[in-house]
């Protein structure tokens, strides 16, 4: 798309929002004719307008294979946006995923606060995150009032979202993989763990790395 075609789309539609239609791409292919629970942040309290919110949504998909797949809208330019034209990445680059082995979505609404204050640390500190970090947490359930053995993050590629282009630049999917104190210990002492963790969990038969808050096992 040229830019003239770019800013003509914006002058006919008011409505124009090539970065969300990117996200809802990527998730109509993964779950054709899916209607996600979906959940708007309020306005009033948006980044800007003074708020401390900086994600605009979330919508809650349910996978066949027997879980909740998350995703953020939000870290990515979503609307017209003239500035954001023909970049190499949209935005941060990236949308949070999870996937949660829940059967409602109201068991996943922890997950979805949890993702608002990663994009909330994102954009005040501008630090952002990438395939193979991990988010430490202070050694209590990610789930308050909650009791887990979860307790830290592992970031990875989704194991089934896939890159998208539009006219902003790349989204990538980053899933948010939950993680037990002994396995981040690990991986804080020799980071090669990482890449031990994820083969071990996929052989054990969790290919797509889906997030169990019950796990009462450890693999490192």
């Amino acid at each position: 798309m040229t830019k003239e075609e770019f800013l003509k789309c914006m002058q006919e539609d008011e409505n124009y929002s090539p970065g969300w239609q990117a996200i809802d791409d990527a998730f109509e292919k993964l779950y054709p004719g899916q209607k996600p629970d979906h959940f708007g942040t309020l306005i009033t309290s948006r980044a800007m307008f003074g708020g401390e919110e900086f994600l605009d949504g979330f919508s809650v998909y349910t996978s066949p294979k027997g879980y909740k797949h998350l995703v953020t809208y939000g870290m990515t330019v979503l609307y017209g946006d003239e500035e954001a034209f023909g970049g190499e990445w949209n935005g941060w680059g990236y949308e949070m995923t999870m996937k949660l082995r829940e059967d409602s979505t109201e068991s996943c609404k922890w997950a979805i606060d949890m993702m608002s204050n990663l994009a909330r640390y994102t954009y005040k500190t501008e630090r952002f995150f990438e395939p193979n970090q991990f988010v430490k947490g202070n050694g209590t359930s990610l789930h308050i009032g909650e009791d887990s053995m979860i307790t830290a993050l592992l970031i990875v590629s989704d194991t089934e979202a896939e890159t998208q282009m539009s006219v902003y630049g790349k989204t990538e999917f980053l899933q948010l993989v939950g993680i037990t104190e002994s396995e981040i210990q690990a991986i804080i002492d020799d980071i090669s763990n990482v890449k031990k963790l994820i083969e071990l969990m996929k052989a054990d038969g969790n290919e797509d790395l889906v997030t169990d808050m019950r796990r009462t096992k450890s693999y490192l």
